[in-house]
């Protein structure tokens, strides 16, 4: 589990094709110390499992869905990243509980400034529009925030300048596609909904 509040910002410092899939080296300088094969880290959102690492890198895996259903297939070397270690007790929760399990590509249609503020409209993929509410959470590229307002399938959302300073979100730009994890509340209480119309 992480929070979707980022550590640092990262690069890709390697990536290879191996036997159908393709395995990416991360880097950040010292952001790696302690951490151990098999620990698990959040790329852009996506929850990553460490297989060699330093203080300043680390290895991992990506399967053929992972690339498929997540803005990783287009990583290349350079490509800066949000980077997150895994939430441990007692380590506060800043933002909200994000699993790192990608649920789709977003799109992003619009950016203003609004005072020191950027607003960002985003459009989310049509089955996941309806866990989207306004004033609810929502993790872009890692990042937890807030959605302030809601009209059909896209939503936006108001950027800090601590938040565009600490993260990738700065250089965003229409038609840029971002990931998108919803709600974990949501996702499960529509399940339990469905289930109770179904059970006697």
């Amino acid at each position: 589990m992480f929070t979707g509040i980022i550590e640092a910002v990262g690069r890709i410092a390697a990536s290879a094709d191996v036997g159908g899939d393709r395995r990416m080296r991360f880097e950040a300088v010292g952001y790696f110390a302690g951490t151990q094969p098999g620990d698990s880290i959040a790329v852009n959102g996506i929850c990553l499992t460490a297989i060699e690492c330093s203080a300043d890198h680390f290895s991992a895996d990506l399967s053929v869905e992972t690339l498929q259903q997540t803005t990783a297939g287009s990583w290349c070397p350079g490509h800066s990243v949000n980077l997150e270690r895994a939430l441990t007790a007692g380590k506060p929760l800043g933002g909200h509980l994000v699993s790192g399990h990608v649920d789709g590509v977003g799109i992003v249609l619009e950016r203003h400034q609004d005072a020191r503020s950027w607003r960002f409209t985003f459009e989310a993929p049509a089955m996941l529009a309806r866990y989207i509410a306004r004033k609810g959470s929502i993790c872009i590229d890692g990042v937890s925030l807030t959605v302030n307002e809601v009209d059909g399938h896209r939503f936006g959302v108001n950027i800090i300048p601590h938040t565009l300073s600490h993260t990738t979100l700065a250089v965003l730009q229409p038609g840029d596609r971002v990931n998108l994890e919803v709600d974990l509340v949501a996702r499960y209480l529509e399940r339990l909904l469905a289930q109770r119309e179904i059970l006697p």
